[in-house]
């Protein structure tokens, strides 16, 4: 152990999850307003409702794969009788799956961004950081996944990556253990760190926005002042009866 792997490997870990959570109070308590996707459907949807559906289901099943790949044991996977075969066969088909479709989704949504004016002018370099940071890190993951199934050599990252991890939260860190990953695990894993310690200041925000209050809220009555205004005109001669 050297003092690299401890600063990239304990000391980058703890500072990351800190800001985030620390981040997201201190947002929420003094940028409530601006706790917004800042929307920009008014201005273009057609490639909005492409781009956005693709993006958002890819990075669904990206967050559930990584939450059963780092947080799961492989010890409890063999004891389902869930070979390392099988394991991999399906974390390779729906993960490829899963960043490919994020990764098309935030293409089209990175276009539509830059060509379309309005969309361009509303875009803030918050924004600009923000998508380097998830694309980068989306491009880290997918490509370590693809490139180490392709060389026929895939790393095993359930003893390496998912128990350091893992040691982390039980706050007995072992730096080793990440150390000895392939250089793409330990890119993607510090990209990831990168992107959680700038999530709080960036519309990312929104994911932890749940409208819970659209169910308990009370109705919204609109009405008119003027008694006139939406009676039709009446007409010449017997209306038809139905």
């Amino acid at each position: 152990m050297n003092a690299w792997d401890v600063l990239l490997w304990v000391a980058v870990p703890y500072a990351s999850i800190a800001v985030f959570i620390v981040g997201h109070v201190w947002r929420y308590r003094y940028d409530k307003f601006g706790w917004t996707t800042r929307s920009s459907q008014l201005y273009e949807s057609r490639l909005l409702r492409l781009g956005s559906p693709l993006f958002h289901f890819g990075i669904l099943l990206v967050a559930l794969g990584h939450v059963g790949g780092l947080l799961v044991p492989k010890s409890w996977t063999e004891a389902v009788g869930v070979s390392d075969t099988a394991y991999h066969v399906v974390a390779v088909g729906l993960g490829a799956l899963a960043g490919l479709c994020t990764l098309v989704g935030a293409a089209i949504l990175v276009y539509r961004r830059r060509t379309v004016g309005p969309v361009f002018s509303a875009t803030t370099r918050n924004d600009k950081v923000m998508y380097v940071l998830l694309l980068g890190t989306i491009l880290l993951g997918l490509g370590t996944t693809v490139l180490g199934n392709l060389t026929d050599q895939p790393h095993d990252y359930r003893e390496t990556v998912s128990p350091w991890f893992r040691s982390i939260f039980y706050f007995q860190p072992d730096p080793d253990l990440m150390a000895a990953a392939p250089l793409g695990f330990r890119l993607h894993a510090l990209a990831a760190w990168a992107l959680f310690a700038f999530w709080p200041f960036s519309r990312l925000v929104h994911v932890f926005s749940l409208p819970l209050g659209y169910l308990t809220r009370p109705y919204i009555v609109y009405r008119s002042r003027d008694q006139h205004l939406g009676n039709r005109a009446p007409r010449r001669g017997w209306e038809r009866v139905r």
